[in-house]
């Protein structure tokens, strides 16, 4: 029995990183994603296409995305099983309930695991959630009962190892690997987690379209081949329409903006897709540069996101402080402060001396 498993596409996700043009590209990249998932499932004759769940944003999406869903899974020729997770929760206002879905798409409505008999001797196991928070262990108190090979589907939160400890997402539908098999399953199709995993006995996806840059590792869909002895073999399949990318621009004490730019564009040469480029180092106090004014970089990619890090003025405030002028006078007073400390002088100097010049805010952050 051959399943193709994705999960957490977020479709109508409002990428509030980006601009809207941009931010429309990507909406528009993870419909293609799902194409070409639907397509690799016909490519690889699977027996059923799977998904675990957040497979769009319950408070974004509109009735363009509900035919995009009907009219795509409807193609996929073969059946199509949907386990809603928190951010499509399974309501009267979902898109699960108010489409006419073709016969070949089974949703799960239960927040508790219902079968679904794909084959004499093979079932999965289903359930959805039905509020956006505070669902219970799908696997709590619960065992199949039932002959042959049995396999989950659904979206939560497997509570052992660093991936629960570190992802910094809350626990939905809360598991431990351990009751996989107690509950009588030989496998675990999982959604929540956005990077991916390969457990003995489950296998999370992870997003199969970059949704924030620092994601990282092989995402995508996982064809899931189970032989009649309940062997597995899981396939990793890339379907991501774009490509993310960071950058960090270590600034050489540029004293002009020009020379900023020339840095960031020989760092965004070999570069593809969509980057994002953190600028820090120090630079001189004569610069004059707002991340605007590199917008227009890097023609070549589907899109720049720019950013500060540490980035530092250069001033000599000893220097400065001898002169016998305004500015001499509050640099000054300022390191005199006994109310200051030396990060906080930092601070204020620099900002005030900026503004004294007429010069741009927005480098100094740090």
């Amino acid at each position: 029995m051959k399943l193709l498993l994705f999960s957490d596409l977020h479709l109508d996700t409002p990428f509030t990183w980006a601009g809207p043009e941009l931010a429309r590209a990507r909406r528009q990249g993870l419909r293609d994603t799902l194409a070409r998932i639907c397509a690799l499932a016909i490519e690889h004759d699977v027996d059923a296409l799977v998904c675990g769940g957040d497979l769009y944003e319950h408070e974004r999406f509109s009735p363009d995305t509900g035919d995009f869903l009907r009219t795509t899974f409807a193609a996929a020729g073969r059946p199509v099983l949907l386990a809603p997770g928190n951010h499509d929760w399974f309501g009267p206002a979902s898109l699960y309930a108010q489409l006419e879905w073709s016969p070949n798409v089974h949703i799960f409505t239960t927040d508790r695991l219902e079968p679904y008999e794909m084959a004499d001797g093979f079932t999965v196991w289903g359930a959805a959630h039905r509020a956006p928070a505070n669902t219970d262990g799908f696997l709590d108190r619960f065992t199949t009962g039932r002959s042959g090979l049995n396999v989950g589907l659904f979206h939560g939160s497997e509570r052992g190892g660093l991936m629960f400890q570190e992802s910094g997402k809350a626990p939905h539908a809360p598991f431990s690997a351990e009751q996989v098999t107690a509950a009588g399953l030989a496998h675990a199709m999982l959604g929540h987690y956005h990077a991916p995993k390969d457990g003995e006995h489950h296998t999370y996806p992870g997003n199969p379209d970059p949704l924030s840059f620092g994601e990282s590792g092989v995402r995508g869909a996982v064809l899931l081949d189970f032989a009649d002895s309940g062997a597995l073999t899981r396939t990793r399949l890339s379907v991501a329409s774009t490509v993310v990318q960071d950058v960090a621009v270590n600034l050489a004490g540029p004293t002009n903006a020009q020379e900023v730019r020339d840095q960031v564009s020989a760092a965004l040469a070999p570069l593809t897709g969509i980057v994002r480029v953190t600028l820090s180092g120090e630079v001189g106090p004569g610069l004059d540069l707002q991340l605007g004014d590199l917008k227009d970089l890097g023609p070549h990619l589907a899109g720049l996101v720019t950013r500060l890090g540490a980035v530092h003025v250069s001033y000599d405030f000893d220097v400065l402080a001898a002169e016998k002028t305004v500015r001499g006078l509050f640099v000054s007073d300022v390191l005199a402060s006994a109310e200051l400390d030396d990060e906080g002088k930092r601070r204020v100097l620099v900002t005030g001396l900026r503004a004294l010049e007429g010069r741009s805010q927005e480098l100094e952050v740090h």
